[in-house]
């Protein structure tokens, strides 16, 4: 029997100098005590669900804004990550960076702690588009950073942008495109801007003082995205990711595990883990957690064991994100059914509808197709 593949691990750091209007991720603009108290929870955490049996090879330091967070902090939670549990030598290990947060004396520091991969929330180049998204920075911060980040050592280098915004033209979005291929990162992350339930963006759509970009032009931005950045070397590998190509391609090894059914581990209030068949969450509540903790109890939460069918669904929802597609022996072996046969009417109706395609060991969605992952994944998934 096969051993499983090694498991991410990520740190959720759930503080922001201010939220931004479309983000629903757990964060709040905390005081320094709380931060304080936070982190002596955090490491609390750490220490009840040791495990150095746990091989991991990912380390990813997510938010909330966890550059917020200085690099001696960042540098004892990889020491006791490291010493808690075991952490292959060549792990990926990110952070998640604002630029307006960051100098290049921190970066470095980061780097010193052992961080190898950092991530920009640039968003975009654009200083209109910055204050309507509600960013701390400017265009200028995104520049500095960047130059901040090669000037301390970092090579493995993504940005993160968003776009389909009320309004944006297709003139814009190549602006932006073009502005983040310029600073040769290793990694793009193209977002559509969504209107999650409950955020002040998605309030300001329902009273209608802001309109959003129909669907149709966001979805000619999608195609410039594509078309832009593998003409430029990117290999487009998921939805919304794209790596720089190469051998291997530098895509994001934490994420993937995300998509590809990996177990993964999370620390933190609101943090998620999965090992394979049950998934469990910490509530996203910092008091509670940091109480609870103090007490020497786990943070409260729930946890969940999936049945055969929910985990078929995920991997097919998350399979198709992916333009790698679905592996079909692997999809077999791992549920044990005959997937050619289950998915037979629906595939084929998918590739004569031009949103699919297959080679007899793989079914991927085409550019189109990824237009539309979640309802074309859904009609697989209605065959079970």
């Amino acid at each position: 029997m096969s051993s499983p593949p090694p498991a991410g691990i990520y740190i959720h750091l759930p503080f922001c100098l201010r939220k931004c209007p479309y983000c629903d991720f757990y964060s709040e603009v905390g005081t320094e005590e709380r931060r304080r108290s936070f982190l002596v929870a955090l490491h609390q955490e750490l220490a009840l669900r040791a495990d150095r049996n746990l091989d991991a090879d990912s380390l990813y330091f997510g938010g909330g804004t966890p550059s917020q967070f200085a690099p001696v902090h960042i540098c004892a939670i990889i020491d006791r990550v490291s010493a808690l549990f075991h952490l292959s030598q060549d792990s990926e290990i990110t952070l998640e960076a604002n630029p307006g947060t960051v100098t290049r004396e921190a970066l470095e520091g980061y780097r010193a702690a052992g961080v190898n991969r950092i991530n920009l929330g640039a968003q975009s180049f654009n200083d209109e588009n910055l204050s309507f998204l509600g960013r701390i920075h400017d265009a200028r911060d995104a520049r500095r950073a960047i130059a901040a980040a090669r000037r301390a050592g970092f090579t493995d280098l993504g940005l993160d942008l968003i776009y389909g915004l009320p309004g944006q033209t297709r003139q814009q979005w190549q602006a932006d495109l073009e502005a983040a291929l310029a600073a040769a990162p290793a990694h793009l992350s193209c977002y559509m801007l969504t209107y999650a339930p409950g955020t002040p963006l998605d309030e300001a759509r329902a009273a209608e003082r802001i309109r959003p970009l129909p669907e149709e032009a966001v979805a000619g931005l999608f195609e410039l995205t594509v078309e832009t950045l593998t003409a430029s070397g990117f290999v487009h590998y998921e939805v919304s990711n794209f790596a720089r190509g190469g051998s291997p391609p530098a895509w994001s090894r934490h994420n993937r595990k995300y998509w590809n059914g990996a177990p993964y581990f999370g620390f933190g209030p609101a943090a998620h883990s999965f090992d394979g068949s049950r998934r469990s969450w910490n509530k996203p509540d910092l008091d509670a957690y940091c109480k609870a903790l103090d007490r020497g109890y786990p943070p409260p939460g729930g946890r969940e064991v999936l049945t055969r069918e929910q985990r078929m669904t995920e991997a097919v929802f998350l399979g198709l994100r992916q333009t790698e597609g679905i592996d079909i022996g692997d999809f077999q072996v791992r549920f044990a059914v005959d997937a050619e046969q289950l998915f037979d009417r629906a595939m084929a109706d998918l590739v004569d509808e031009g949103l699919a395609a297959t080679d007899g060991r793989r079914f991927w969605l085409t550019r189109r197709g990824l237009l539309v992952a979640d309802a074309a994944a859904l009609r697989l998934a209605s065959c079970f």
